[in-house]
């Protein structure tokens, strides 16, 4: 599984996913400043599941209707890296076969895959 991890979700996220063996760009560290249409047309046409806490980058693709290879927005409680991380390791137990192609919005209380346009 390959993940393209945003900028505002950050390197500690990224550096954790690629400890666990999974193929990871991280904005933040190969590409700082990409502007959001760029990140979504390199995650699309790489193949990448795209990794964002940054509701407004979530919910504007979403409401777009944007293709994509999987989005997982974080949303956890406290913006602390580790909390980024609690929330994408119970998605990884509980979800990891269905990722690609969904729209999830992971939380604190739930994971969510919402429905495609």
């Amino acid at each position: 599984m390959r993940f393209l991890v945003d900028e505002s979700t950050g390197p500690y996220v990224a550096r954790w996913l690629r400890e666990k063996g999974y193929e990871v760009f991280s904005v933040y560290d190969d590409a700082r400043g990409l502007s959001d249409e760029q990140i979504t047309l390199k995650a699309f046409f790489a193949g990448w599941i795209l990794v964002t806490n940054d509701r407004d980058f979530g919910e504007h693709l979403y409401r777009e209707g944007k293709s994509h290879r999987g989005i997982i927005l974080l949303q956890p409680d406290y913006q602390r890296a580790e909390a980024k991380v609690e929330l994408f390791k119970r998605l990884l137990e509980g979800f990891i076969d269905r990722l690609e192609d969904q729209f999830v919005v992971v939380t604190e209380k739930s994971v969510r895959f919402v429905r495609s346009r």
